[in-house]
């Protein structure tokens, strides 16, 4: 498949899934989350389902293009101890092989940010691995590295 600039960024439809979860398969493999280690079943649907309660602050946007689905940006609002309004988190990003170096990714981000703006956010971050270099080449151009390092404990 050819990518070009005829792609739309849209936010994710229930008539989806069938063109998302492909991606979220490939997003979670990029991460080491397949096979043996890949996410339950229910993980995955429960995260499907979250993007269309209104009670729940994670949402979704694809990236379309002839009617397939060539990426994907989750992301959420959350509260700060250091800004009144909720911060915005983008938390999965990911694109299809063939979508890389288009311009797909980019047009993910601003759409996040976008939406971020309109509903008050005053910041949106993300994190990736240190490894990801073809990501990181596109994260450089569009923000800022915080400087911030992230740790976490397993509490299961």
């Amino acid at each position: 498949m050819t990518i070009d600039q005829s792609f739309t960024i849209r936010p994710l439809r229930e008539t989806d899934h069938a063109g998302w979860r492909p991606l979220w398969d490939g997003y979670n493999s990029f991460y080491g989350r397949s096979g043996d280690t890949a996410l339950p079943d229910e993980i995955s649907e429960t995260t499907w389902a979250r993007f269309f309660d209104d009670a729940e602050p994670v949402h979704a946007l694809v990236a379309e293009q002839q009617g397939t689905l060539i990426g994907l940006a989750h992301y959420l609002f959350h509260r700060s101890t250091t800004t009144i309004a909720p911060i915005c988190y983008l938390q999965d990003l990911f694109t299809t092989h063939e979508a890389r170096g288009k311009g797909v990714g980019g047009a993910l981000i601003a759409a996040v940010a976008a939406r971020a703006e309109a509903a008050g956010s005053p910041r949106l971050y993300w994190h990736t691995h240190e490894t990801n270099a073809v990501a990181r080449k596109l994260y450089d151009r569009v923000a800022e590295r915080s400087g911030f390092l992230v740790y976490r404990q397993s509490l299961t």
